[in-house]
């Protein structure tokens, strides 16, 4: 029997597959298309997901492939510097297409050990107390203790699981592919300027190789969204909306998406749990979808390793839905709110110019900052110290970065009073004796996702905290 089935080969199946390939899980990977898609869909990386690949130590792979460039600006298009002070040692966007980050994050977890089987397709499923059978598209079975759906927004696991997926549809839809331009780089750059003043929903980039990067509002909602558009209508679409085609030729891959904001309303059911976009769709503004899945598996990852090996204390699996579903439903809020601010009509034109007024306050633009990059999370552990159900940045330490011991991916004590144990936890929990003039109280107890489950320096407050986390001493 396999240990975890992952139904989807995306960038939040492979996360999760290398997560677990972390802690001793056997994982088998589905994916059903039969080769990596041409499609860049998401261009960047913000600031949280930088942390979890410096956590585990392969960041260095994507920032060769990417440039860094500010985290102003992100929220609903209004341009913003960065804030000073984020609380992040890592204050920068990644520009990296998609295919790049969807390649590294494969190669990855095939390193780790992961078997992905491409061009299979998960059909059908049914769960016991012990396991769960999947059916796939080749005719066979397989069998695994869980099973994992991160098979996108359309996804046949919350289907079959029979998981509401409620929200609201499309309103409005835009049409997106990477083509070639007849005309100067400069009157593009001069035209899309001009046109974003009214028009934030639309755009033309460089992508290298003599092609741009085209997106723009569609005149109304597709029947299928699957189908692609045509070039006429790209072409339409942008005499329309810019007074000018651009002369667009020669399109490498075109594809249409809506609006749409749905969330799973169960993220388990028994031994079978969703991640990634199979648990929340929303408008691409600001560019959370990607690094929200990631996000979902990294915050996964280890609680379900853990129930695999059998420490998993009470309730530890379910805290997957109960921390990552309130932080899918503020990313659909404020999604929402951007698309309003994007609106060419007179009142939400309005409205965006109050914001943008608002977010000249330094505080108000780091908050939408915070947001947009996900350091702004806080699960809910209860009252305590600010520090507590906070991811904890990158600090330097006596003896090197607080990062750089992560990369196991078990929890961490990290003591600068030097006083306290995690005997009896030893095989799941690192203690590190260092200080950090960044850090300033006495000890942490971070979980494996880096998030703050304990503050303070005496040892009966350590010992009521470990068994929530990392189950019954040994």
């Amino acid at each position: 029997m396999i240990d975890v089935i992952v139904a989807g080969g995306g960038p939040t199946g492979m996360m999760l597959a290398s997560e677990l390939r972390l802690q001793g899980v056997r994982v088998l990977v589905l994916e059903q298309a039969a080769t990596p898609t041409r499609q860049v869909r998401s261009l960047g990386l913000h600031v949280r997901s930088i942390e979890l690949l410096d956590q585990r130590g392969v960041l260095d792979r994507f920032l060769a492939l990417g440039t860094r460039y500010p985290t102003g600006g992100f929220f609903a298009g209004l341009a913003k510097p960065t804030p000073t002070g984020l609380d992040t040692a890592h204050g920068y966007v990644l520009g990296i297409p998609q295919t790049s980050t969807d390649r590294l994050l494969a190669e990855w977890a095939t390193e780790s050990g992961a078997e992905v089987r491409r061009g299979c397709a998960l059909v059908g499923l049914a769960q016991d107390a012990d396991g769960v059978t999947a059916e796939l598209s080749d005719g066979t079975r397989a069998r695994a203790r869980y099973l994992v759906g991160c098979d996108g927004g359309r996804s046949t696991v919350r289907r079959l699981l029979g998981v509401g997926f409620p929200g609201e549809p499309s309103r409005v839809e835009t049409l997106l592919g990477e083509m070639e331009v007849a005309v100067p780089a400069e009157t593009v750059a001069a035209v899309v300027a001009e046109v974003r003043e009214s028009q934030v929903r639309f755009g033309l980039g460089p992508v290298g190789d003599g092609g741009y990067r085209v997106v723009v509002p569609a005149a109304g909602l597709a029947a299928d969204r699957a189908v692609p558009p045509t070039l006429d209508e790209v072409r339409e679409r942008l005499r329309a909306v810019a007074g000018t085609d651009f002369g667009v030729h020669s399109p490498r891959w075109l594809s249409r998406f809506g609006d749409a904001t749905r969330l799973a309303e169960r993220y388990r059911v028994g031994r079978v749990l969703l991640a990634g976009d199979a648990a929340h769709i929303h408008p691409p503004a600001g560019g959370q979808g990607l690094n929200l899945g990631l996000q979902d598996a990294f915050n996964l990852g280890w609680k379900l390793a853990a129930a695999v090996r059998g420490w998993a204390p009470d309730g530890l699996l379910d805290s997957y839905h109960a921390e990552r579903h309130p932080v899918a439903a503020d990313v659909l809020d404020n999604t929402r709110a951007q698309m309003e601010l994007m609106s060419t009509e007179p009142g939400a034109r309005a409205v965006r110019r109050l914001v943008s007024e608002l977010a000249d306050f330094e505080e108000v633009n780091r908050y939408l900052t915070e947001k947009i990059t996900a350091i702004g999370v806080r699960y809910d552990f209860g009252p305590g110290h600010r520090l507590l159900g906070r991811r904890l940045r990158d600090v330097r330490l006596g003896r090197g970065r607080l990062y750089e011991l992560t990369r196991g991916g078990r929890g961490l004590l990290l003591d600068q009073t030097g006083r306290l144990s995690v005997t009896g936890w030893a095989d799941r929990v690192d203690r590190v004796v260092d200080t950090s003039d960044e850090l300033d109280v006495p000890a942490v107890l971070l979980r494996p996702d880096g998030h703050v489950a304990w503050v303070g320096e005496e040892q009966r407050g350590l010992v009521d905290a470990l068994p929530t986390w990392f189950g019954a001493a040994a």
